[in-house]
């Protein structure tokens, strides 16, 4: 039997995105779609994608049609998550956040990197958090819930924080990397992970044939990447923006503890092999052949994420590189996926896994 969906800020990319993939899906079906800007707009009049597809139009946020839903995703800015989250829940609906909202589970960390306050910071503590190859236990908690009869709140994971984490876990809980010195990540996204709200840096004429810096020591993903590796006060963040319309390819740097450097040190075969062990669970993640690395066009429209590894052992380091599509793995798909756990499904299920080739 499938569930009834809504889709807050379904006029957004990640929002879009979202009702490809619950269209598509064959145990969900798409009932609300909300964009304050544009209430009473059909779907397919500002996607002419939907055209044929379904005969939806935007509702507002505050529309009571969402408190009748199985499950609502929000593609909405912090706070304006916030803002709705807890009316959902009291409504019996699960809600599979993409914003920044719940994800932080300090909520001062929260009010120090996004300048708000926290209105309901007794859910930080329940929450699920919506990265599934990291954190299955969570999920796997949220499903009990759920099928006990409770409404559930999953946090889904940011875009930039799914691709370096999935990069980066595997060595650390293997005991690889040092203790102390700093994580470099250096981190490409393509103008979608920016909003659909132009400004001066996405805007074509900026954007296309210019590759830039941004948000350099102070990006707002910084603390929960270090939350997810638990690195405070290590990682060194610098996200850029391509002229690609999607994907995000993260390459991590990370200082090889003593006993695993030099020649006498890890292998890339025995990187490899330790990766695919850990992912051996995860049919979204594919670790590549040693001396491979991943491009995002490999992983684009996808749920994907492909890894590469390599070892510099004249500075001591393991590079570990990562591509996803930050649409889909990084928000949409993530969220479908995280869905499809807690509701008992296989993770799989209405999720694209093969990219477009040419």
């Amino acid at each position: 039997m499938g569930i009834q969906v809504g889709v807050m800020g379904a006029a957004g990319y990640a929002g879009a995105e979202l009702v490809r993939l619950v269209l598509g899906h064959p145990d969900m079906e798409l009932t609300a779609v909300t964009s304050n800007a544009d209430a009473g707009v059909a779907l397919a009049d500002v996607y002419p994608a939907f055209a044929g597809v379904t005969d939806l139009a935007f509702t507002t946020h505050d529309d009571p049609i969402l408190f009748d839903l199985d499950a609502a995703f929000l593609a909405v800015p912090h706070t304006a998550a916030m803002a709705a989250v807890p009316a959902l829940l009291e409504h019996g609906v699960s809600v599979f956040d993409l914003s920044a909202d719940y994800r932080l589970k300090d909520a001062g960390v929260y009010q120090a990197w996004y300048n708000a306050e926290h209105t309901s910071p007794e859910l930080l503590e329940t929450r699920a958090f919506g990265l599934p190859e990291l954190f299955a236990g969570d999920l796997a908690s949220a499903a009990a819930t759920r099928a006990a009869g409770d409404p559930v709140l999953v946090a889904c994971a940011g875009c930039y924080p799914t691709a370096t984490s999935l990069a980066a876990l595997p060595a650390i809980k293997q005991g690889w990397v040092a203790d102390a010195g700093a994580i470099v990540v250096d981190a490409i996204s393509g103008v979608t992970g920016a909003g659909k709200g132009a400004n001066q840096r996405t805007h074509f004429c900026s954007a296309d044939e210019n590759l830039e810096a941004y948000g350099v020591g102070k990006h707002r993903h910084t603390p929960e990447i270090e939350q997810i590796l638990d690195a405070k006060d290590r990682v060194v963040f610098t996200p850029h923006l391509a002229p690609l319309k999607r994907g995000l390819l993260s390459t991590v740097t990370l200082p090889l503890a003593a006993d695993f450097m030099g020649d006498d040190g890890l292998n890339a075969d025995e990187v490899v092999a330790a990766y695919r062990e850990f992912y051996k669970d995860s049919p979204m993640v594919r670790v590549l052949d040693a001396g491979q690395m991943p491009k995002t066009s490999s992983v684009v429209g996808t749920c994907g994420c492909h890894i590469g590894l390599a070892l510099n052992r004249r500075a001591g380091v393991l590079v570990a590189v990562a591509a996803i599509d930050n649409l889909c793995k990084g928000a949409a798909g993530q969220a479908v996926q995280c869905a499809n756990i807690v509701y008992g499904w296989d993770q799989r299920r209405g999720l694209p896994m093969v990219a477009i080739p040419v």
